[in-house]
């Protein structure tokens, strides 16, 4: 994928996982982390097809490599979907859409240091701005303390989906980085669904629930994580971050073209703020003319006699 098409992959990823929002009304009484198990391995079922089909060559992982794919799928998939599922017991989800809508701002922020280069002013502006949309398409909310530290933790796991992968790109490749973790969380989304479902956890989906899941592996999950962290290899963290404020906007767009309902003042505002943030982080300053040759010799002969 070129670069030039980058910011098209990671529109289109997280436009794809606000579709989610369309089936969430099918798998709503199915246990939730059995569910996402059987998301997260079908899609690790197809991405490690598509690398075999590929023929992409092998490559040796490291006792590092290893960690951080483990904490990645820890974190990010598996520590994401608990933290979302218990915030949702002690927050309305405004408010956990608020927190979690500041993912932008800190990816702007963190992903540079990572990186050791300095944040962009215009892209921690655009942040601000993408977050802000977000918070006001959310409507904002309210809930417990306990609610707003559980959002928070889900906030943490959906930044270190993108941040914990930054290292791994370079060596894994998108395909790999999307597969590998999707597979390691497997498990333990299954234990997760044990020791609070219990037996209720290992239900068999109905045709219905098995053709949600089918979509949320196929698509949302094998298809959007392959072209988020190709973008993530070829923006950064603090570029491509802003476009996971358009996961709202997919949901609005998802919800308004199945005939689910119709966008509110809020979402509107919400989503023109989303996408104004988007454009203005992704326009480049324009580059500074270079100094005349006059300019030039005035400048070093500046500099020689302060020398002397």
């Amino acid at each position: 994928m070129r670069t030039s098409a980058a910011p098209l992959a990671a529109a289109s990823a997280m436009l794809l996982v606000g579709t989610s929002t369309a089936v969430s009304a099918i798998i709503a009484g199915y246990p939730v982390f059995t569910g996402q198990a059987l998301r997260y391995a079908l899609a690790a079922v197809i991405l490690l097809a598509v690398v075999r089909f590929q023929r992409l060559p092998r490559v040796r992982l490291t006792l590092r490599d290893l960690l951080l794919l483990l904490a990645l799928a820890a974190t990010g998939l598996a520590g994401f979907n608990l933290f979302l599922v218990e915030a949702t017991r002690h927050a309305g989800p405004a408010m956990i859409g608020t927190v979690i809508g500041a993912v932008p701002l800190v990816l702007a922020l963190v992903g540079p240091l990572i990186e050791r280069r300095r944040p962009a002013a215009r892209t921690v502006g655009a942040a601000l701005v993408v977050a802000l949309g977000t918070a006001v398409a959310a409507g904002l909310g309210s809930g417990s303390l306990q609610g707003l530290l559980l959002s928070l933790g889900a906030l943490a796991g959906e930044v270190a989906f993108s941040l914990l992968a930054v290292p791994l790109l370079p060596k894994l490749g998108p395909l790999r980085v999307a597969a590998y973790p999707a597979a390691l969380s497997v498990p333990m989304l299954l234990a997760a669904g044990l020791v609070l479902d219990g037996t209720a956890a290992l239900r068999l989906p109905t045709p219905g629930e098995a053709a949600a899941f089918g979509y949320l592996g196929a698509i949302v999950t094998a298809g959007a994580f392959f072209l988020w962290y190709d973008a993530l290899r070829r923006l950064g963290a603090d570029r491509a971050g802003l476009f996971a404020g358009l996961v709202p906007v997919g949901a609005l767009l998802t919800t308004f073209v199945l005939g689910l309902g119709r966008p509110g003042p809020a979402d509107l505002i919400g989503a023109l703020l989303v996408t104004a943030g988007v454009v203005a982080g992704m326009r480049r300053p324009a580059p500074r003319p270079p100094a005349a040759a006059g300019e030039r010799r005035g400048a070093l002969a500046l500099v020689s006699a302060t020398r002397r």
